[in-house]
């Protein structure tokens, strides 16, 4: 029973936050997600994905690194597959590193759903690009430990009932969302954030670095 860290194929920065979060777990790479690892500077346990997106540069690099390959005609991503197998092998969280941007906005989207899933089911997950970070929002309450002055972002998957703010520079107060609203768009940490949620589905995104070069 670990903590994960998924390499997926959108942008990733190297920040110390990013470095304090992957250490001292298990690392999987999904496809040209490996190029992380030269940027983090680690070696993953694991390489998955039909390679269709893995440059020969990088096959050669990471050549003793375990594969599993899968047809490029599957029912599953690659990131999909490797957070399987994380969950297969008793991940009690998951770091999807590398789920923003990318040439594929469809992967990206599809990483918050995911992980929304796994969460879910029980297993902390949150999306990361180094210079942003995205953890899906259940009923419940939710403390993170942004430092003042981070900038954050509710995105709601539906309507959104009871929703609380604290510790922010515009509070709420058990809201009613209606879906596609923008009120939780752009605020900031004051404090020590915490969401609490009565009902829906939502995903809040923040920027640890507003200033600090990253």
């Amino acid at each position: 029973m670990s903590p994960f860290t998924l390499l997926l194929g959108g942008e990733l920065t190297r920040t110390p936050r990013l470095d304090a979060q992957i250490a001292n777990t298990r690392i999987i790479a999904a496809d040209a997600g490996m190029r992380h690892a030269t940027t983090l500077g680690v070696v993953p346990e694991l390489w998955v994905g039909d390679f269709d997106s893995a440059p020969s540069e990088l096959m050669n690099s990471f050549s003793e690194v375990p594969r599993r390959r899968f047809p490029a005609d599957k029912n599953e991503t690659d990131g999909e597959l490797a957070m399987a197998i994380a969950c297969k092998w008793g991940a009690t969280s998951l770091l999807l590193a590398g789920a923003f941007g990318g040439p594929r906005a469809d992967h990206a989207f599809l990483h918050m759903t995911t992980a929304t899933a796994r969460v879910e089911e029980g297993i902390p997950s949150m999306l990361t690009s180094g210079a942003q970070e995205g953890t899906p929002l259940l009923p419940g309450r939710t403390g993170f430990d942004y430092g003042d002055g981070t900038l954050f972002s509710v995105i709601g998957f539906t309507a959104l009932s009871g929703l609380t703010l604290s510790g922010v520079k515009w509070p709420l107060e058990a809201i009613d969302l209606p879906f596609g609203s923008s009120l939780t768009i752009s605020n900031v940490v004051v404090g020590h954030l915490t969401v609490e949620l009565g009902r829906g589905r939502a995903f809040l995104i923040a920027h640890p670095y507003p200033q600090a070069g990253f």
